[in-house]
């Protein structure tokens, strides 16, 4: 049994930097991914910014890199393609110094109707929120085993992967489900070396990928005319944005969660209370 530490003489400023650490993240060109980067490089990590958009990974990585410590760095990166993973991993261990953090945020949410879903259709869904957040999890464990670290996996969830949503969703609704369940088996598993594993399960967050959506989709549109001005005057009074969920990213990559594991953290302005 590798044991956690006990960080109790450490200093707050102490266990919420990262510094010396990487972290890779995926999907993180716009959107959550980019929100959660920007903590992660802000609290001195190294970060890889995976993404299937390679140009636009390589903009965010720039910006970032003009105000942070570490090295960030830009990687096409297809969470579905297995080969794309061991990649980025590869070059993580290569040119950053291994895999300390690895956030599994890359995900697709098309709304289509079950009764109008196709078998691809649903299986594309799970290939990248379901079997990418297994693959990317694997990939981690083999890398911070090699490396003999006791590094952290943190899973995007969503509200949908405690409770059904609006209708259209049930893959995304079912995928995510699954994701909280591999959560929980991950961190049986990967205790005995060290290796934490958390998910965040953020409520709706105003991101590009989401107004894309909606602005593609008359139904999502009539859906979100209707539940975004409730999101703003939420018990909380306003709608979440990435950078909401980066924080509560960050206090899971640091040691100010070093005695958590197999949790999922909900983000949602008391939604669910």
């Amino acid at each position: 049994m590798n044991s956690i530490a006990d960080v109790s003489e450490r200093s707050i400023a102490d266990l919420i930097s990262l510094r010396g650490r990487t972290a890779v993240v995926t999907g993180a060109a716009q959107g959550l991914g980019k929100g959660i980067a920007r903590r992660l490089a802000e609290a001195g990590a190294n970060v890889l910014i995976g993404d299937r958009n390679l140009e636009l990974a390589q903009e965010t990585a720039e910006a970032l890199s003009a105000s942070s410590s570490g090295k960030i760095i830009a990687q096409g990166m297809d969470v579905a393609d297995a080969d794309a993973i061991a990649a980025a991993c590869a070059r993580a261990e290569a040119e950053l110094g291994g895999v300390d953090i690895w956030v599994n945020n890359a995900g697709v949410f098309p709304h289509i109707p079950v009764s109008q879903m196709t078998q691809a259709q649903w299986d594309d869904v799970f290939a990248v929120n379901t079997r990418g957040t297994f693959m990317g999890a694997r990939a981690a464990i083999d890398a911070m085993t090699r490396g003999g670290r006791q590094g952290v996996i943190v899973n995007i969830a969503s509200l949908a992967g405690i409770r059904g949503i609006s209708p259209g969703l049930a893959a995304y609704v079912s995928s995510k489900h699954a994701v909280v369940g591999l959560t929980k088996q991950l961190a049986l598993e990967c205790a005995p070396q060290g290796i934490r594993v958390l998910a965040v399960a953020p409520s709706f967050i105003v991101t590009e990928g989401n107004l894309a959506l909606i602005r593609q989709n008359p139904q999502m549109a009539e859906l979100a005319a209707e539940a975004i001005p409730s999101m703003m005057t939420s018990k909380l009074g306003r709608v979440g944005v990435p950078d909401d969920i980066g924080r509560v990213v960050l206090f899971c990559a640091s040691d100010m969660s070093i005695f958590m594991t197999g949790s999922t953290l909900v983000v949602d302005a008391g939604e669910t209370a």
